[in-house]
C-alpha cells in the first residue's frame, strides 16, 4: 500500500497489529503463565540453555537463525475479526442483530448473569422511583437554560454530526482509522436503533411530558401510541442509546492513547441523557437502561466482532 511506505505510517501500522496480536494472545498468555511455551513449527527439540550453549556451541548445520525459532502466528477469520467498509456495512448489521436477539439463549446456558442482572435490577430500582423524581422534573424550571441547549433536535444534530465529521475528515487526510472509526460509530447505532425501536413499539410507555403535573406517574406502561419508529414511547431513551454506542466506540477507539477523549465522550453522551430528564421527554429509569444498552451493545457485539 503506497500509505504504508511514509516512516510515519508505517510506525503507526506496526503498532497498531503488535496491538491486535497482544489482544488475541493475552488470554492464553495469562492462563498458561506457568507452562512452557510450545516449540516452533518444525522444532523436534528445544534449545539448549544459553550457559549450555556458550561452552558447547552447536555446530554450524545445528545452528537455527532468531528468526526461524520465532512461531508464526496463523490468522484466521475468528482472530482478525471481521473487516469493516460501507459495502461490508449490511452484512455485518445482520450478523450484529443476530448475536443481539440470541442474547437470551446465551443467558438460558448460565453466561452473563452477574452483568445482565444487575441491569435489571438497576433498572427495576428506578422505575420504581419513577413515580417520584419525575413530578419535580415535571414542575421545576431550574434547567430551562440547560433544556434550550441540549434541546432535543440539537442533541440528534450532534449524534448525526459526529461520526459523519469524523468520517470527512479522515477522507481528508487520509486516515483509514477515523474512517473506520465512523463507520463502527454508524454500525452501532444502527444496532442500538433497532433495538431501541422494538422495545418502544412493545412497551409504549408515556413520557413524563403526556401526564398532568398532579397526575399519576406510576400506571405508565402500555399507555402510548407509538408511530412505527417508537417515536411516541418513552422506554427506553433512544437518544441516550445512540450517544452512548457513539461515545463508546469513540472511548475504546481512541481512549487508550488519548484518556481525555473518554472523559469528553462518555460526558458529552451523560449531559444528552441528562438533557432528556430534564426536559421532560424521559424518565431517569429510560435514560438509564438506555445507556447501559448503547454500551453494551458497542462494546461486546460491534467491537467485539471487529
Amino acid at each position: 500500500m503506497p500509505l504504508l511506505r511514509h516512516p510515519r505510517w508505517a510506525r503507526i501500522f506496526r503498532v497498531l497489529t503488535a496491538c491486535a496480536l497482544l489482544q488475541v494472545f493475552c488470554a492464553a498468555g495469562v492462563l498458561h503463565a506457568q507452562e512452557r511455551p510450545p516449540l516452533p513449527a518444525g522444532t523436534r527439540f528445544a534449545p539448549p540453555p544459553s550457559s549450555f550453549r556458550s561452552v558447547f556451541p552447536a555446530p554450524a548445520w545445528m545452528q537455527v537463525s532468531a528468526a526461524a525459532q520465532q512461531p508464526v502466528p496463523v490468522m484466521s477469520a475468528s482472530t482478525t475479526g471481521r473487516a469493516v467498509s460501507w459495502r461490508l456495512l449490511p452484512s455485518n448489521i445482520l450478523h450484529d442483530q443476530k448475536n443481539l436477539w440470541l442474547f437470551p439463549v446465551q443467558l438460558a446456558h448460565g453466561h452473563h448473569w452477574l452483568p445482565a442482572g444487575t441491569i435489571l435490577g438497576v433498572t427495576a430500582g428506578l422505575l420504581a422511583a419513577d413515580a417520584h423524581d419525575a413530578p419535580y422534573f415535571r414542575r421545576t424550571s431550574t434547567f430551562s437554560t440547560f433544556n434550550s441547549t441540549f434541546s432535543g433536535t440539537a442533541s440528534a444534530l450532534g449524534i448525526a454530526l459526529v461520526p459523519s465529521a469524523m468520517y470527512g475528515i479522515g477522507l481528508l487526510r487520509h486516515d483509514s482509522y477515523a474512517q473506520q472509526t465512523a463507520l463502527l460509530s454508524g454500525e452501532a447505532m444502527l444496532d442500538s436503533g433497532v433495538l431501541a425501536v422494538a422495545m418502544k413499539d412493545v412497551s409504549r410507555r408515556l413520557r413524563p411530558s403526556d401526564i398532568p403535573p398532579t397526575g399519576n406517574f406510576s400506571d405508565t406502561f402500555f399507555q402510548s401510541h407509538p408511530t412505527l419508529v417508537g417515536a411516541g414511547s418513552s422506554f427506553p431513551s433512544g437518544h441516550t442509546i445512540l450517544a452512548f454506542s457513539l461515545a463508546t466506540i469513540i472511548a475504546r477507539r481512541y481512549g487508550k492513547r488519548h484518556p481525555w477523549v473518554r472523559w469528553v465522550a462518555y460526558g458529552s453522551a451523560g449531559l444528552v441523557g441528562f438533557s432528556r430528564v430534564t426536559l421532560q421527554a424521559h424518565f431517569p429509569s429510560d435514560v438509564f437502561l438506555g445507556a447501559a444498552l448503547g454500551y453494551s451493545i458497542a462494546r461486546f457485539d460491534v467491537l467485539q466482532n471487529h
